[in-house]
């Protein structure tokens, strides 16, 4: 899925696309994002290109990539955007996935934030090495240096401010926030997304995450049971590795019990305490 000029065809970079003119949108497929899609559809911002950093069609929400493909893209290729798919290229040339990540033999530590028996998050790896790193790699290959790094944009609204971190980014790049500069909250995004006549997005993130709320475990459990049920089998599946490593069980959600129970035991509108604070998901 990849974004093309009006006449369907991938043209050569625009030199006003080269070097520090380099400007793209870190898009994630949810709300704050699409609203700068349709921001830069009117006009209203300027950046001509779109990088969503697919880690993987067996990670990502299903919805999310349903809504980059059957709505985004298209509305991308109508209004002269480029909106470019990328993943993570193993040296062997292969594409890599989150979810092979986790499962691969040699793995022996955990990229993504699992909760530890006290609730609080381990390590997260996932966003550098999946979303950032492999963005990074896309700006290189297009011109983007540390002498004349890109502009990326990222799509955090002023609800969400405490997630702008400017420090975060690869030396090629240069993060700046469009939404914060404007003022636009997250109804501000659903409002604009609607003016342009798009349905407002599923949230975005691996269906997986430690940082769901227990609201949003619930509604996949009730709603996409499947996902759920390989959700279960992913925390099964990590203690089961930890175990052997002679380490102590982590869980999916911060109440220190396996997912099936937390969800089926936590109390209705227990927002959680946990949020992907990089801006380079979950938006």
């Amino acid at each position: 899925m990849t974004g093309a000029t009006p006449e369907n065809e991938i043209g050569p970079i625009r030199q006003s696309e080269a070097g520090s003119a380099l400007r793209v949108i870190s898009y994630g497929g949810g709300v704050q994002s699409t609203a700068l899609l349709a921001l830069a559809a009117k006009g209203v911002i300027d950046f001509p290109t779109f990088l969503f950093s697919n880690v993987g069609e067996d990670s990502e929400n299903p919805g999310t990539l349903r809504y980059i493909r059957d709505i985004a893209s298209p509305f991308a290729q109508q209004h002269g955007i480029s909106l470019e798919i990328t993943e993570k290229i193993r040296r062997d040339g292969q594409v890599d996935t989150l979810w092979r990540r986790l499962h691969r033999p040699d793995t022996r530590s955990i990229p993504i934030p699992v909760r530890m028996a006290n609730g609080a998050p381990g390590r997260r790896n996932c966003t550098a090495d999946f979303k950032i790193k492999v963005i990074s790699k896309w700006l290189k290959a297009h011109g983007a240096t540390a002498d004349e790094p890109a502009t990326v944009g990222i799509g955090i609204s002023v609800d969400e401010i405490h997630r702008a971190n400017r420090r975060r980014a690869e030396p090629n790049q240069r993060v700046t926030y469009p939404l914060l500069d404007l003022g636009l909250r997250r109804e501000d995004c659903i409002r604009l997304i609607k003016e342009v006549g798009l349905p407002t997005p599923p949230k975005s993130s691996c269906f997986f995450c430690p940082f769901h709320t227990v609201d949003e475990w619930r509604k996949q459990r009730e709603t996409e049971p499947e996902l759920f049920s390989k959700s279960e089998e992913l925390e099964r599946f990590i203690n089961s590795r930890r175990a052997a490593l002679g380490r102590d069980d982590v869980y999916l959600t911060r109440y220190g019990i396996p997912l099936g129970a937390a969800i089926q035991s936590s109390p209705r509108g227990d927002h959680g305490d946990g949020n992907c604070d990089s801006g380079w998901c979950m938006t």
